[in-house]
């Protein structure tokens, strides 16, 4: 009854409406859009800057956060002042009330968002606290549990403004909690499997990792997968639950990537000439710049099938990729100069066969026989 009798005082106020009060609303409105632009260019500025010289950073970066939602706000506030000043009630209507004060709940669900941004100040300052590195997943995964979580309140505060039982909706997510727990199970295990991720961290973003499913660059982590891309430019997403359960090479916590391979000379090699060998590859690579010294082999190591094997095993300074196989080939050229001017050949799989000629002497044992009987 009451809403009826306000949309009846309305429509009985359209007929004493004038042009003056039209006049009187738009300027209304035109002052609210002059300040918003006073306030954009210059209020806002002094205000962020007086606030910059305080000992927190919080007071700014709630205005920063806040920034466009409060522009947005000054158009609002002028449209409701403005239909507030006309004749009619029109402002009293129940669906103007409620979508009024949606508008505003908006907006600070949009400020929030905002504020709980992965770029947020407040985030880093927390990580720093807690001496995490800036590059760790933490902090993006926190951000996506905050802005889900006031997305979800702005929702519920909407739906409680225009009166639906929040209440009743709560209880029922109370009774079908089981059901859904038992039907997302995947999903709850992915969910944690992320949380056990991100608190050990084996690894951050933009590390390059090795598991049996996949190998790559780590991209992101979500709720319920990883990302990761793999050396031949494809993304790779795999389930956190998965992924928490398997052994993780992290090979981007190398100091120093290593090099490990043997030679093979043939069983025709002087010993002379491979311990010289030996000794000249050693050599080559305790005089190389981009070689570890901390820990270099070169030994004669077996009597190989078919070769005398010479072991090499060393470290290079770089662990990019590219760069390490740019150093694996300067030394591999080296090492073809040294068994060159030693005069001495790279072994190949071979094996000799030895056939007896059984046939040959029983047939002569055959004919001395029958000469003899004769």
């Amino acid at each position: 009854m009451e809403n009826n009798w306000k949309w009846d005082a309305f429509l009985l106020s359209l007929g004493r409406i004038e042009w003056n009060h039209i006049g009187v609303a738009i300027a209304i409105f035109s002052v609210f859009l002059l300040f918003r632009k006073i306030f954009t260019r210059y209020i806002f500025k002094i205000v962020l800057a007086t606030l910059r010289k305080t000992p927190t950073a919080l007071f700014t970066n709630i205005l920063l956060s806040f920034e466009r939602p409060l522009r947005v706000f000054w158009i609002v506030l002028g449209t409701y002042l403005a239909l507030m000043y006309l004749p009619f009630h029109f402002t009293t209507i129940d669906f103007v009330e409620h979508l009024y004060r949606s508008i505003i709940i908006i907006l600070l669900g949009w400020g929030l968002y905002n504020y709980t941004s992965e770029h947020s100040m407040a985030l880093f300052r927390l990580a720093r606290n807690m001496e995490i590195d800036e590059d760790s997943m933490l902090i993006p995964f926190i951000s996506k549990i905050l802005r889900f979580a006031v997305i979800a309140l702005t929702i519920v505060v909407i739906a409680s403004e225009w009166g639906y039982e929040i209440s009743g909706f709560i209880a029922g997510l109370g009774l079908g909690g089981l059901a859904f727990a038992l039907a997302a199970q995947d999903t709850i295990g992915n969910f944690f499997g992320g949380i056990i991720i991100i608190t050990e961290k084996p690894f951050s973003k933009g590390d390059w990792i090795q598991t049996p499913s996949v190998e790559g660059t780590v991209e992101d982590i979500s709720f319920r997968s990883t990302q990761i891309r793999t050396f031949a430019d494809s993304v790779v997403t795999i389930p956190n639950s998965t992924l928490a359960n398997e052994p993780i090479t992290n090979w981007s916590e190398m100091g120093k990537r290593r090099v490990t391979f043997s030679i093979g000379l043939t069983y025709s090699t002087p010993r002379e000439k491979l311990e010289r060998c030996a000794r000249r590859i050693e050599e080559v690579l305790r005089h190389h710049e981009e070689v570890d010294q901390d820990l270099i082999m070169v030994r004669f190591d077996s009597f190989n099938n078919s070769s005398l094997d010479i072991f090499v095993y060393f470290f290079t300074k770089t662990i990019a990729w590219t760069e390490w196989f740019r150093v694996k080939e300067n030394i591999n050229f080296q090492i073809m100069k040294i068994l060159e001017d030693e005069n001495v050949s790279i072994a190949f799989p071979s094996r000799s066969i030895y056939v007896e000629n059984s046939n040959q002497n029983d047939f002569n044992e055959y004919a001395l026989e029958r000469n003899t009987n004769k």
